[in-house]
Formats: structure tokens, sequence, C-alpha cells
């Protein structure tokens, strides 16, 4: 570790009763720890300044380059409270693997794995009471990102940029539980084209995601599928990948490009692997969903994502037509199990996923 980190703590941190008021029904992103963290750079000094403090707003100039030019980057990854009382996380070499790419699309500074690492076991260890216990699949939602803080308007990457940390307990993304969520297809915006940042986790995809996840909201539906900008090829939801389960035992997942590597979907594919599957990676056409699942060619559909971990797809809708839910949910829910339960201690390791941090 390069980084020297200093901890200023809180003199107002949440009082226990409250804190456990918050851990019994957390919602999703909604209730935020005592602590933060922060780490600067600039040209001249590289990374600097890197502190765990009370958590708070931020003072920004009216200026500042990101509020302009939307030069930010997050990642969304979670720590688990084992039986122990241990606390772990699930692959985060890997969200700090991926975190160094979008840098690099959105030219940014790139933060070194090792920082990052320490950056956010750092601030665990200062929150770690508000880690939930493992009851419910409850967790502490972490959300590293990075942004232009330098105040200029001109067209250029930032020369001072700011790396933080969050944290957030987190029960279940979707209100009501695991089910199957129904789908609304959009068919007039894509998410991303050829040479874009589809492949980065930048909030500008979020952003553009907005309005037809609205329109999804208008038709019944609680999620929406982006297709490619030909509007032939599947491409993935708002925030999750997507794989299908074919009744001869195949998966198939789209391939990358223009879509986000999720770090679920890749360990879902070696997963799958040991459990004698094969997942192909390939260009998947809406009207292969729509026939497949039509005929029962397809018997599974489901969606993974940090946030959501593995959930079951229903009812695809679109203008004037729908697709029937899949028959099964059965491997879906075999794959979230056998997830979870190395998440959460539950089942060893052999894939060497878990980092502990506290």
């Amino acid at each position: 570790m390069s980084m020297e980190i200093s901890t200023t703590r809180s003199d107002h941190p949440v009082d226990d009763a409250r804190l456990a008021e918050i851990l019994e029904n957390p919602g999703f992103g909604v209730h935020f720890t005592d602590h933060m963290f922060t780490v600067e750079w600039t040209p001249d000094s590289g990374w600097h300044h890197a502190r765990v403090e009370p958590y708070g707003p931020l003072t920004l100039d009216p200026a500042t380059a990101v509020l302009h030019y939307a030069q930010e980057i997050f990642e969304g990854m979670k720590a688990y409270r084992h039986e122990d009382g241990s606390i772990w996380a699930f692959r985060p070499e890997e969200n700090a693997a991926r975190m160094t790419r979008s840098s690099h699309r959105l030219a940014l500074p790139e933060l070194p794995v090792d920082d990052f690492l320490a950056g956010v076991a750092a601030l665990v260890e200062a929150d770690q009471r508000w880690v939930p216990d493992n009851a419910g699949e409850k967790s502490l939602y972490l959300r590293p990102f990075m942004f232009a803080s330098e105040a200029f308007l001109g067209v250029r990457p930032a020369q001072h940029v700011t790396f933080m940390v969050i944290a957030s307990p987190a029960g279940s993304y979707f209100k009501g539980g695991i089910k199957p969520v129904s789908l609304w297809l959009s068919e007039q915006y894509t998410r991303a084209g050829r040479g874009g940042m589809g492949a980065a986790k930048t909030g500008g995809n979020y952003a553009s995601s907005l309005l037809p996840q609205s329109e999804a909201y208008e038709q019944g539906c609680d999620q929406v599928v982006f297709l490619d900008e030909e509007a032939t090829y599947v491409e993935e939801l708002g925030g999750m990948n997507l794989y299908f389960v074919f009744k001869d035992g195949r998966i198939v997942t789209p391939a990358l490009g223009t879509i986000l590597e999720g770090i679920t979907r890749a360990s879902i594919i070696e997963l799958a692997g040991k459990m004698g599957y094969q997942v192909e990676e390939r260009r998947f056409s809406i009207d292969e969903w729509r026939e497949g699942v039509t005929s029962g060619e397809i018997v599974e559909i489901f969606a993974c994502g940090t946030a959501a971990v593995v959930t079951p797809v229903g009812e695809l809708k679109w203008a004037g037509g729908a697709a029937p839910a899949p028959a099964s949910t059965d491997l879906t829910f075999k794959i979230r199990q056998a997830l979870v339960d190395v998440q959460f201690g539950r089942a060893e390791d052999t894939f060497g996923w878990m980092h502990r941090l506290v």
C-alpha cells in the first residue's frame, strides 16, 4: 500500500438504538454510514491527502468540471458479515480493475488497485458496526466514485480529481423480495453505441436509461431492456446483465463490447461452468428471445448485478405485444444460492473470490 490514510472520527455517530432500527430495515441507498473516504489527485502531487472523515456534504464551486462535462465514474460492491463476525468483500480487485478501465475511457487518472482496496478497507474498518448480520442476506453496499473536481470550464481532462467511497446498509434491491421481474422493451432508445462509453461504469449511461425506465414503470414493468443501435440484438437492462437458459442446458449471455463487463456476470460464467453448464457469450437477438420463450426452447431467463445479485425474469412487453414468462426458475435460484453462499461464507470459496476487509 502506497497511501498513508488518516482517520478523523465523527463526533456525532448514529446512536446504537437508531442504528439497530436502520439495520432492521435498511432498504437500498437511503441511509449512509458515519464516515467517508476521500483522496485527491493533481498532476504535480499525484494521489494525496487520503483520509477517512465524518460523512457530510461536499462544497463545490459552481464551475466544477463534473457539473458541466460529466467526467465521472463509479463502482458498486458489497461488504458481507460472516458468521464469525469477520467482514469480507466479493472480488474487489475486479472492481478496482474495472474502475481503471473506466478511468482510461473518461480521461481520468488511474487509482492503483492496492490504493483502491486500502480506501475501501479503511472506510469499512471505521464503520464496521454498520455492516448488518447476514440474516435476510443484508450487506453493506459500497460506492467508490471518482469525479472531475477542478473549477474550470475549458473542455479538457480535469487537473484536479477526487476519489471517494461512501457506504450504505442494504436489504433487498427489489421491493417485495425476489420474484420474476417484468421487462419493457425500449424500441426508441439505446443505452450505448459502438465506440461510446457502454463498457465504462459512468453516470451518463445510467442517466440515459432513466427516461425509458420511466416508460417501463408507466407500462407496469419493473425494468427496461435495451437493444443495440441496430435495434436487433439484446444488450442489457438499465443496470443488470442478462442470461438465457435453453432446454438442452445451454446458457447464453450477450457478448461484451457496448455493455458493462459485470463482475457478477463474469462470476456466473465461472460458477455455471463448475456446475457443468456451458455458457455461450454471443450476440442474442430480440427475435430469438421472443420465439424461444413462446416455443418453450428457452426455459429460464435471469438478470444479475451487484445490487440485485440474481433475479428471475418474467414477462417481456413492448408496444403492441408481449412474450410470456419462461416456464422455470430452478437454475436461476440454484445459481443464486451458490453465489450468495460463497459471499456470506456459508460455502467454501473454491474460486478465491472473497477478500477479507476486517
